[in-house]
C-alpha cells in the first residue's frame, strides 16, 4: 500500500512511494503526528541519484520487518535534500558535530519538535563491524524515548548549543591578499603532483578552487599555480571520473588517479567545470580544453535539457539494481562491437580481460572497464576515435539507463547559465549563449510565484521558496549574459534579484546573507554558510557578485555588503581561506586593479577587441558592450555609460582603475594595445 509520498514531485521521495515505511513528506501533518502518538521523528535525507542511498533503500526500507519496526518506533520523515537544502543543512551541520563527518544518506532522530539527538548516514540493517545496524538502534532508541527522557534533554540541549556556537562567526578586518596567498599555499601543500588534484582519495573535482589558483597565477605571475590547474584539468578530462564515450563528468573520483568514480552526473559539475576548462583554455589555449566545454555543453543538451529549456537536475550512479552498469564494458564486448579497431581502442583506454573496475565493496575485479587514456590523443587518434565512439555510444544506449532526476533547480540553472554565457563569449559560440537565454526564460516563465522566486519546478508544479543559492547562482548567471551579449535586461534583472537576496536575506546586525527565509522549519534559526563545499555557498558567490556589479552599476553601496561579508567571515577567511576558494576570488578581485572596461559600437565594428578579450583570461574586470540600441537603457542602471559616447562617431573604448578613467580612445590597434 503507498504510503504518503504518492503525491510528491520529488523524484527522489517517489522512489519511496511503495515503501512499507509510512513515509511522510516534510510538514506539519508528520510533526503533529509525532506530538498526538508521542513518538520520535525518523528523518532520512537523500537525493535521487545517490549510490548509497539506495542501498539502505533496497536493504532495509523495502524490508517488512525494518519497516514494521520503524513505524511501530518512529514517524517516519523522507526528505529530498536537493528540494530542501535548507533543512539538509541543519540537520548535515549536526551530524558533522556529532560524528566528525557527513554524507548522504543522513539519517537523523529527532523529537516532534524538531530536536535531534540522534544522527549518522547510512545504516546497514543488521550490525556490521564497528557500524550498529537499525535492527539493534530502533529498540535501543524505542526504549529511550520511553524509559530514559531525561537522557533525551540532555542531548537535544548540547546540540542546540553546539549548533548556535557553529553559526558564531569571529569578525575584523577586511582580508588582505596575505589571505589568498595563505589559501593558495595551503592547497599547494595538499597538490598530488603525480595525479593532480588536491589531497588523497576520495577526490572531487572542486572547479571553484580550480577557478582560484588560476586567479592566484594571473595575480602573483607564478606559474607554479597554473601548472597545477593545467595538470588537474588535463588528469580529470584523461580519467575514468570522465565519460569517454557520452561526455560530461562523474561526480566524484573514490580513488586517487580519477579513475574510479562515483558515476552521478551532477548538474551543478558539469556547469563549474565547464566554467573552469573555459578558463583554463584562455589562460593556455590548451585545445583539450577547449573540447572538453563543447562536450560537456553536448552532453547537458542531449540529456538535461528540458523541451522549454530548462536543465534537469542529475542521472543516476545505478542502473538495473548495480552502480556504474551503464558505462562499464567488457573487453570481449568491445571487441565483437569493434572488431579490427578493437586492438588500438583496448590499447589506448586500458581495456583488460580482468578489467579495471572494481567492487567498491570487496575490492576485487569485476572483469569490466572503465574507459581512461594514459595521454591526450594525438589528432589522427582523435579523428579515429569519434567514429568508433559513436560506435559505442550506439550500443551503449541500447542498455537501460540510469533514472534522470527530471527536477529543475533555479539555483543549479543559475550556474549553468553562468557556465553556457562564460563558455558562449570565450569561444564566439551562440549556440551556448542562447541555452543560457533559454535556461533564464524558463526560470523566468516557470518559477516565479508573483514577484518571488521559486527553487524547485518539476511536473508541471513549482514550488518552495528560494534560497540564498537560487539568489546568488542566478545572479551569478544574469551578469555573465550580460557580459557576454551586452543586453542591457540581464544587468536590470541581476540587479533587481540582487536587491530581493539583500531585502529578504541580509543580516541587518551580523552582516551576511542567511541561506533560507524565516519560517518554521528552521528549529535553531536561520542558518549562515560561508565554507563551499561541492558549490561554492551563497556568501561566497554574493561578495563576488556584489562587487561586480558595484562596479558595473556605480553603486558603491554594494561593494559595502561585501565589504562588510568580509569582515562577518573574517577569521574564517584568514585561517581557513582553501575551505572558502569563492571568497578568496573576490579578495582577489579587490587587491588587483580591476578594470572596468566599456566597449561604445556594434560589433562589426569591434569584433578585432572582442577576439582579444575572448581569448585571454582577463578576470579582474567588469565589461560593458553597449551598442546605440542599448546605450539609454543602460544608462537607466549605470547612468555613468550615459557620458560615455563614440568618440567622433567611431567605435570607442573607456578603461577605468583605482577610481579613475583613461582618456577614450577610438584607434583599433591603440585600442588592443590598451586592453593588452
Amino acid at each position: 500500500m503507498p504510503n504518503k509520498l504518492k503525491d510528491e514531485k520529488s523524484p527522489y521521495l517517489k522512489q519511496h512511494a511503495d515503501n512499507p515505511v509510512d513515509w511522510y513528506p516534510w510538514g506539519e501533518e508528520a510533526f503533529q503526528k509525532a506530538k498526538e502518538e508521542n513518538k520520535p521523528v525518523f528523518l532520512s535525507i537523500g537525493y535521487a541519484t545517490c549510490h548509497w542511498c539506495h542501498v539502505m533503500a533496497h536493504e532495509s526500507f523495502e524490508d517488512p520487518d525494518i519497516a514494521e519496526l520503524m513505524n511501530e518506533a518512529f514517524i517516519n520523515v523522507k526528505v529530498d535534500r536537493e528540494e530542501r537544502p535548507d533543512i539538509d543543512s541543519t540537520y548535515m551541520t549536526v551530524c558533522q558535530m556529532l560524528t566528525g563527518q557527513g554524507g548522504w544518506p543522513l539519517t537523523i532522530i529527532m523529537t516532534p519538535d524538531k530536536e535531534p539527538f540522534f544522527a549518522g548516514t547510512y545504516i546497514p540493517k543488521e550490525a556490521r563491524y564497528d557500524r550498529i545496524g537499525l535492527r539493534q538502534l530502533i529498540p535501543g532508541v524505542k526504549g529511550m524515548w520511553k524509559n530514559e527522557p531525561k537522557r533525551v534533554e540532555k542531548a537535544t540541549a548540547k546540540i542546540r548549543e553546539g549548533f548556535t556556537r557553529s553559526q558564531e562567526f569571529e569578525s575584523g578586518k577586511f582580508p588582505g591578499t596575505e589571505a589568498a596567498d595563505f589559501a593558495a599555499e595551503q592547497l599547494a601543500q595538499r597538490y598530488d603532483g603525480e595525479h593532480g588534484g588536491f589531497g588523497s582519495a576520495p577526490k572531487f573535482p572542486s572547479p571553484h578552487n580550480l577557478m582560484f589558483m588560476l586567479r592566484q597565477w594571473k595575480l602573483t605571475g607564478k606559474d607554479r599555480f597554473l601548472d597545477m590547474v593545467t595538470d588537474t584539468l588535463e588528469k580529470m578530462r584523461l580519467g575514468g571520473i570522465w565519460d569517454h564515450i557520452g561526455f560530461g563528468f562523474h561526480r566524484y573520483s573514490t580513488d586517487q588517479k580519477w579513475l574510479l568514480p562515483h558515476f552521478e552526473k551532477m548538474l551543478y559539475d558539469q556547469a563549474l567545470l565547464m566554467m573552469a576548462y573555459t578558463e583554463g583554455w584562455q589562460a593556455t589555449q590548451n585545445p583539450l580544453f577547449k573540447q572538453t566545454v563543447y562536450e560537456i555543453a553536448e552532453y547537458v543538451e542531449r540529456d538535461l535539457l528540458h523541451p522549454k529549456g530548462g536543465f534537469y537536475s542529475a542521472e543516476d550512479a545505478d542502473s538495473e539494481g548495480e552502480e556504474g552498469k551503464f558505462y562499464v564494458w567488457e573487453k570481449s564486448e568491445i571487441e565483437s562491437l569493434l572488431s579490427d579497431d578493437a586492438s588500438l581502442f583496448t590499447d589506448l583506454f586500458n581495456i583488460t580481460e580482468e578489467g579495471n573496475f572494481e567492487d567498491e565493496a570487496t575490492r576485487q575485479q569485476t572483469g569490466k572497464n572503465i574507459p581512461h587514456l594514459n595521454a591526450v590523443l594525438t589528432a589522427e587518434q582523435l579523428s579515429w576515435f569519434e567514429e568508433i565512439r559513436t560506435t559505442l555510444f550506439e550500443q551503449r544506449d541500447e542498455r537501460v539507463h540510469p533514472l534522470l532526476d527530471d527536477k529543475i533547480l533555479t539555483d543549479w540553472n543559475g550556474l549553468m547559465i553562468a557556465a553556457l554565457a562564460k563558455a558562449g563569449f570565450a569561444f564566439g559560440e551562440e549556440r551556448f549563449t542562447r541555452l543560457a537565454e533559454n535556461a533564464f526564460q524558463f526560470i523566468k516563465e516557470n518559477l516565479k510565484e508573483s514577484d518571488k522566486l521559486l527553487h524547485r519546478y518539476n511536473d508541471g508544479d513549482a514550488a518552495i521558496d528560494a534560497m540564498g543559492d537560487d539568489y546568488a547562482f542566478l545572479t551569478w548567471g544574469l551578469i555573465e549574459l550580460y557580459e557576454s551579449t551586452g543586453r542591457p535586461e540581464y544587468l536590470k534583472k541581476a540587479v533587481q534579484l540582487n536587491d530581493q537576496f539583500i531585502e529578504q536575506f541580509w543580516d541587518e546586525d551580523k552582516g551576511g546573507f542567511y541561506f533560507s527565509i524565516a519560517d518554521e522549519d528552521q528549529v535553531y534559526g536561520r542558518q549562515k554558510q560561508i565554507f563551499d563545499g561541492a558549490m561554492p555557498s551563497s556568501n561566497s558567490v554574493a561578495m563576488t557578485n556584489l562587487i561586480r556589479l558595484s562596479r558595473l552599476t556605480g553603486n558603491t553601496t554594494l561593494e559595502d555588503y561585501a565589504d562588510k561579508i568580509g569582515r562577518t567571515f573574517s577569521a574564517d577567511l584568514i585561517r581557513s581561506g582553501a575551505s572558502i576558494c569563492h571568497s578568496m576570488q573576490a579578495i582577489q578581485f579587490l587587491h588587483a586593479e580591476a578594470k572596468e572596461i566599456t566597449l561604445r559600437g556594434e560589433f562589426s565594428e569591434l569584433q578585432e577587441v572582442f577576439e582579444l578579450l575572448r581569448n585571454r583570461f582577463t578576470p579582474f574586470k567588469v565589461l560593458h558592450w553597449i551598442t546605440d540600441e542599448h546605450q539609454e537603457s543602460v544608462a537607466e542602471i549605470a547612468d555613468y555609460v550615459a557620458a560615455q559616447k563614440r568618440l567622433d562617431d567611431e567605435p570607442t573604448l573607456y578603461i577605468c582603475r583605482n577610481f579613475a578613467c583613461d582618456q577614450p580612445i577610438n584607434n583599433p590597434k591603440k585600442m588592443k594595445k590598451a586592453l593588452g
